[in-house]
């Protein structure tokens, strides 16, 4: 990693282009930082191979795709390090600081299509129950990010960037930020608002004397402070070390849980896509595929015919 950053250190193109993902795109720091380090491999790569950035062709490009492939990147990867490449060289083009964009050229490779990985509503109820029996003192707290992240479906920066003035306990509607600072209003559960106001009542009062500035920010750590995103994540395998049900669990899978159980139940696309804040409604579709393999394979199990193609 410190070749990286030296690396990108020297070169006052790709400081702007960062400042460009950051003011300008509105990107969150999470997708800047992956920007930083595919852009950065391939710069060591020309580096490497004494190639100047502003002379590649495509040889070259396809060359280094070659090499991802060797080295055993998946699909879904070298399509993402392909498209922050071919953003970096149009904003270069874009901005005069090479005079041909070959990255225009390439396509990117078809990623293999993933599936979300989603909880069952007996998972999902035998989490919350066993959860709600701890007694520990940050148990409050954990069953209330549980609940809203199942009744909300919230990308996880989303929660940890949640205020108190984001949230209307009375009309069970909470404001959010998403990507690129878009706004959109999100309804949640009569169970998730009981649970946050047990968390607001009892727990946080307590997390805050932690902290003597305070906090505007609704979940927060130990200390008192807003919490991290890692710090999200460590909550959550925690919870499953805590109750014994370990489930894999992780803030997009109780997001994915959230859309595709509203599927199942009859929630049309535009709704869903409205609540899960996507650009999109084909990023949204991705759920029907869910549902769909879902009743085929209860089909397979269940239909008389099915079963015995499979039997033979």
């Amino acid at each position: 990693m410190e070749k990286e950053e030296q690396l990108l250190n020297t070169r006052l193109e790709f400081k702007s282009f960062i400042d460009y993902l950051r003011n300008e795109r509105r990107y969150s720091e999470n997708t800047v930082k992956s920007y930083q380090k595919d852009i950065a491999k391939f710069l060591i790569f020309l580096n490497d191979n004494s190639i100047d950035y502003r002379e590649i062709t495509i040889d070259i490009i396809r060359s280094y795709i070659l090499e991802l492939t060797i080295t055993h990147h998946s699909k879904a990867t070298i399509k993402r390090i392909i498209s922050a490449l071919k953003h970096y060289y149009k904003f270069l083009y874009l901005r005069k600081y090479i005079n041909q964009d070959v990255f225009e050229l390439i396509s990117s490779p078809k990623g293999e299509k993933k599936l979300p990985d989603f909880l069952t509503t007996n998972e999902i109820d035998l989490l919350l129950d066993e959860n709600k029996k701890r007694t520990d003192e940050l148990a409050d707290r954990d069953q209330a990010i549980l609940e809203l992240l199942y009744a909300s479906g919230l990308r996880a920066s989303e929660l940890i960037n949640l205020t108190l003035q984001d949230i209307n306990m009375r009309e069970r509607i909470i404001r959010v930020f998403g990507k690129g600072s878009k706004e959109r209003i999100v309804p949640f559960s009569k169970t998730a608002r009981c649970a946050i106001e047990q968390y607001m009542q009892e727990s946080r009062p307590k997390l805050l004397t932690n902290n003597p500035k305070g906090e505007n920010h609704i979940f927060l750590n130990s200390r008192g402070e807003k919490l991290t995103y890692r710090g999200l994540e460590y909550i959550l395998s925690e919870v499953e070390k805590k109750t014994g049900i370990y489930l894999k669990l992780h803030p997009h899978k109780l997001r994915h849980s959230f859309a595709t159980h509203l599927l199942n139940e009859g929630a049309d696309l535009r709704t869903i896509q409205e609540l899960l804040g996507h650009e999109s409604i084909g990023t949204t579709q991705i759920y029907t595929h869910v549902t769909y393999s879902e009743m085929k394979n209860t089909y397979d199990k269940s239909f008389p015919r099915a079963r015995k193609r499979r039997s033979e």
